[in-house]
């Protein structure tokens, strides 16, 4: 029976040094309401306490999990931001022209497209050649061109 207190002794202190712990905890937060699609940078984040989601899904811990990406949806003041609620920024919109780049050894060919999807970096996505209208897929590089392969 002596050791039932202790056990519910020693729990209850972790408890409260567990949840001390979540108190001094602290992550980026939005200085103001950022809405889905705009893109986040330093100047829109504060540092605050660290408080989970509602849901409970992980939450950006370091203001670098979070700059320069693109909010999917609505992010609030004094709340952590959840990892789900953000997505890297498309360089490549669907309709808009881009350079097609094909790469073969030495041979390097450059045409003008345009995008049939949005993509991201390292996303694979359909372009049309304005050239001669023919459908090829491509990875979307860090610049925004799409880099083809032979097929």
């Amino acid at each position: 029976m002596a050791a039932r207190p202790l056990l519910l002794a020693c729990g209850l202190a972790l408890a409260l040094a567990s949840s001390a712990a979540a108190e001094e905890m602290r992550a980026p937060s939005p200085r103001a309401i950022i809405y889905p699609g705009e893109i986040i940078t330093e100047d829109r984040l504060v540092e605050a306490p660290l408080a989970p989601p509602s849901y409970g899904g992980p939450v950006a811990l370091a203001p670098e999990d979070v700059l320069g990406m693109v909010a999917t949806r609505t992010l609030l003041p004094g709340r952590s931001i959840p990892i789900s609620a953000l997505s890297p920024p498309r360089l490549v919109r669907a309709g808009a022209a881009v350079k097609m780049i094909y790469i073969d050894g030495p041979l390097t060919i450059m045409a003008s497209g345009s995008a049939l999807q949005d993509g991201v970096v390292g996303q694979i996505v359909k372009v049309r050649n304005d050239d001669s209208g023919v459908t090829v897929s491509g990875r979307v590089s860090g610049d925004g061109s799409v880099v083809v392969s032979g097929g």
